[in-house]
């Protein structure tokens, strides 16, 4: 499949949407995608992944600004229509190809509205890829942006349901605030939390993780870790009665793994 994902900005450029975007990318190609980011700054960190830059997508860009200083006042220019006509015709342009585009924040944040109404025009576009709009921020529902936002277009871009994406979000408190947003019921919304990768963020070496793994550690919930000696000083019949005790308050997954060999001298 041929993939694209869209946002402001791109890693190596510091920031919790960056490092998702990045991380989905790659996870995307190493099963066998064709994917590309688009993006107002980064650069290609992937040779498997093209990086294109279109500087007018980032929300820092000097135009950008300029028409946001005009709309947080309530102004909607010509210069804002200008905007929407440049980025579309250059998104269209990038997008040939393209299957499914997944756009993150640019269509529940105002950072760079014409982006937002250039995409909102290519998605009824006859033809155009599937969209996914992938919303970890919600300008409409934080205080902080409540100054910058007018009623009508094109800030109720940002509040309305597009009836021809996916609408994604990331938690189940952002998917309850935005489905009351929108007015649309839950079903209308997936809930696809930011992953983790296990042995890189715990940083685990390779034969630790061929332990995790073999041993099937991740599917504990919680796991309790006991790197001791086998050996009577070292307590273990506590461990086996705290983890008798949280079985009897919630049954699940819960395991102790043992992280020592049976000590030398097994009375003491």
């Amino acid at each position: 499949m041929n993939i694209s994902i869209l946002h402001y900005a791109a890693p190596p450029v510091v920031g919790g949407v960056e490092s998702v975007i990045g991380e989905h990318a790659r996870l995307m190609a190493a099963d066998g995608h064709q994917v590309s980011i688009i993006a107002g700054r980064g650069v290609q960190i992937d040779p498997l992944i093209p990086f294109i830059e279109l500087p007018m997508v980032d929300s820092r860009h000097p135009e950008i600004l300029a028409v946001k200083a005009e709309l947080d006042a309530g102004v909607v220019s010509a210069h804002f229509d200008y905007l929407v006509e440049v980025l579309q015709e250059d998104l269209t342009a990038q997008l040939a190809g393209t299957q499914v585009l997944f756009a993150h924040n640019v269509c529940s944040l105002n950072k760079n509205l014409p982006l937002t109404a250039a995409l909102k025009k290519i998605s009824q576009q006859p033809g155009s890829p599937r969209l996914v709009l992938w919303h970890h921020d919600l300008a409409w529902t934080t205080p902080r942006y409540q100054a910058e936002l007018h009623p009508g277009y094109p800030w109720d871009l940002l509040r309305t349901d597009w009836p021809e994406a996916v609408q994604v979000t990331i938690s189940e408190p952002r998917h309850q605030e935005l489905a009351r947003l929108m007015s649309v019921p839950p079903d209308r919304i997936l809930v696809v939390p930011n992953g983790l990768d296990v042995s890189s963020f715990l940083k685990l070496e390779a034969q630790t993780l061929g332990f995790v793994n073999a041993l099937n550690l991740l599917a504990a919930n919680p796991l309790l870790l006991l790197p001791v000696r086998i050996t009577p000083r070292k307590n273990i019949e506590m461990a086996i009665q705290i983890l008798a005790a949280l079985r009897q308050a919630r049954p699940a997954r819960r395991r102790t793994q043992l992280g020592g060999e049976p000590g030398q001298q097994r009375r003491t």
